[in-house]
């Protein structure tokens, strides 16, 4: 049975909303202010707890990661993060960004990613749930790495390569553009386009079809299908923030030089 009381971690987190219906769908909506997402140094701390403990609950069922206001994660506070060429600063940005990747992937339960607007920070979220549904109108990017001049070692070579492929994911980091909903398609990243404003409705509607399943099926299912990019994870996503830490370094050293 689903508790008919809120957990205590429901409300523990600024910058995500968390409601859950009778069924056990749990719907975990990114927001600033009730308003799109801005990323920030805290959500990043905020983040590793969160999914952890949304991982550990068992009255989840099902689990749909959306955004506000028509906006998956649309931007990013960069000067939040503190002085990155700091080695202490840095070991907190690599470990958190480890740990919510390890904490993602170890939801043992159906994901589903309804995405709406901009996902052009941190679409490794939605590419770690099992389905995607899309508006018509979303567009996928990577704003923070490779344009900005670091490295895009956090996960999202390893979450688009599995995806997409090698070769879409390296051009699509290294020339950063918007990718279209549709075009993630032909990809195979979404596997739904649907109007806009319908990505959750349709979330929803995925989420009453898989509770059809018994329990431990759905639990099983998600396990198995998550656990070779769990590997890839492991495997990728320290050495790639160590390689991200450096690249962060250089920049704000060259930046300093020119001032």
């Amino acid at each position: 049975m689903t508790p008919t009381t809120e957990p205590t971690y429901f409300t523990a987190y600024v910058s995500l909303k968390l409601t859950r219906d009778a069924q056990g769908v749990l719907v975990a909506q990114f927001h600033t202010n009730n308003g799109p997402l801005t990323f920030t140094a805290q959500d990043h701390t905020d983040f590793v707890d969160a999914f952890y403990r949304i991982a550990q609950d068992r009255a989840n069922k099902i689990v749909i990661l959306t955004g506000t206001a028509g906006q998956f994660i649309p931007g990013i506070d960069f000067a939040s993060f503190g002085d990155v060429a700091d080695p202490s600063v840095w070991s907190q940005v690599h470990d958190e960004g480890v740990q919510i990747l390890e904490n993602l992937a170890n939801i043992r339960v159906p994901v589903i990613a309804a995405v709406e607007g901009r996902a052009h920070v941190h679409s490794e979220y939605a590419l770690l749930a099992n389905v995607i549904v899309a508006g018509d109108g979303a567009t996928f990017h990577d704003l923070p790495h490779f344009a900005g001049g670091i490295v895009p070692g956090d996960g999202i070579f390893t979450t688009w390569s599995y995806r997409a492929g090698a070769g879409r994911a390296e051009a699509f980091l290294l020339n950063p553009q918007p990718v279209a909903a549709r075009t993630a398609h032909e990809w195979g990243v979404v596997a739904e386009v649907v109007r806009d404003g319908k990505a959750l409705a349709r979330a929803r509607e995925l989420a009453s079809l898989y509770l059809k399943a018994p329990e431990v099926t759905r639990r099983n299912t998600r396990a198995h299908f998550v656990q070779p990019l769990k590997e890839r994870i492991v495997r990728e996503v320290g050495y790639g923030l160590s390689l991200e830490g450096a690249s962060a370094a250089d920049l704000v050293k060259s930046m300093k030089a020119k001032m």
